[in-house]
């Protein structure tokens, strides 16, 4: 508050008139920040999982099944769908990835940019990187929030990558017929650890990355990190929040696909136990991770890497008077 005087006390003495920043300018400028949040992240979400999505189908079919997990198998596992069911058969399910993750991204990423600015004016950091412990939180707190409202559409894309494409149609489909058959209730089903693995998973993954690209500011002397470095930064936060929380989304792939697999997972701790009795605790609550080390990096990477190319060039074609003001 104090530079905003003084700017207009520079103003004044120059000889300049200062113009003064009415409510409603500052209205627009927030609602095209929501809107350039809200574009931004449903881009690189629709990017990031396109990319890695025969690896994601390919680690979903291991973790709702007792087969055993090895990159061998997962290669054999890919190449028999492909000479069996064709080329995008690799992608089966995509479109109901898509249909949550653009609406999942575009929350997490646009949520996450509000928070930062709340918790900025809580602790007084606003326009610069929060410490720690807000950093961490904002992101927990974004990854809640786009879960939370965009959860059914996540256990509709489990069931169609699991599944053969004669049970399922379409995604309205799946609705329909888990409606029907198991109770609307089973469309929350797993939502729990859902929850539970978000929290740690968004939080370190969105910490990790903007931590990196403070720490990279203050050594390299450059704001803005290359594109290459960005993926780097993404690829390791991606690690790390995914290997801290993947048991819960092994957990949570049990329990969503429960209604065709022939089990009755019903609670986490039943589930964890089920798991470990019958396929150890390493392979079983940590299936698929070696996969999800290769995919996961790979995905956030790209996710933050366009998420913030995106945002940069918003800005610029608003600049060059290439959008509304």
């Amino acid at each position: 508050m104090g530079s905003g005087v003084q700017d207009q006390h520079a103003a004044l003495t120059q000889g300049e008139v200062p113009t003064p920043v009415s409510p409603q300018s500052e209205g627009l400028k927030q609602t095209r920040s929501v809107i350039n949040s809200l574009f931004s992240g449903a881009l690189a979400g629709a990017v990031a999982k396109t990319a890695v999505a025969p690896l994601d189908r390919t680690k979903i079919i291991f973790q709702v099944s007792s087969a055993r997990f090895s990159a061998k198998e997962a290669y054999r596992l890919i190449y028999r769908t492909y000479l069996q069911d064709g080329f995008f058969s690799l992608w089966r399910g995509n479109s109901a990835t898509m249909v949550r993750v653009i609406p999942y991204a575009a929350i997490q990423f646009c949520a996450h940019e509000q928070y930062k600015s709340l918790l900025g004016d809580y602790y007084g950091f606003q326009g610069k990187v929060l410490p720690p412990l807000p950093r961490l939180l904002a992101g927990s707190m974004a990854g809640t929030t786009a879960a939370m409202l965009t959860y059914p559409l996540d256990m509709v894309r489990a069931r169609m990558a699991v599944t053969p494409k004669e049970m399922y149609s379409n995604i309205l489909h799946v609705f329909v017929r888990i409606s029907r058959e198991e109770g609307l209730k089973t469309l929350y089903r797993g939502f729990t650890p859902t929850i539970l693995g978000v929290v740690p998973y968004a939080g370190l993954s969105f910490f990790t990355y903007e931590t990196l690209k403070k720490l990279h500011a203050e050594r390299s002397g450059r704001p803005h990190p290359y594109t290459y470095e960005r993926l780097a930064f993404g690829a390791c936060a991606g690690l790390i929040g995914q290997s801290a929380s993947y048991p819960l989304d092994v957990v949570r792939r049990r329990m969503q696909t429960a209604g065709v697999t022939g089990h009755t997972y019903g609670t986490i701790l039943g589930t964890m136990r089920e798991i470990v009795s019958e396929e150890g605790v390493v392979r079983g609550l940590y299936k698929g991770l070696s996969m999800n080390w290769v995919k996961g990096p790979i995905a956030v990477g790209i996710s933050f890497t366009t998420f913030d190319l995106t945002q940069i060039l918003l800005r610029k074609l608003h600049e060059m008077g290439y959008t509304s003001r």
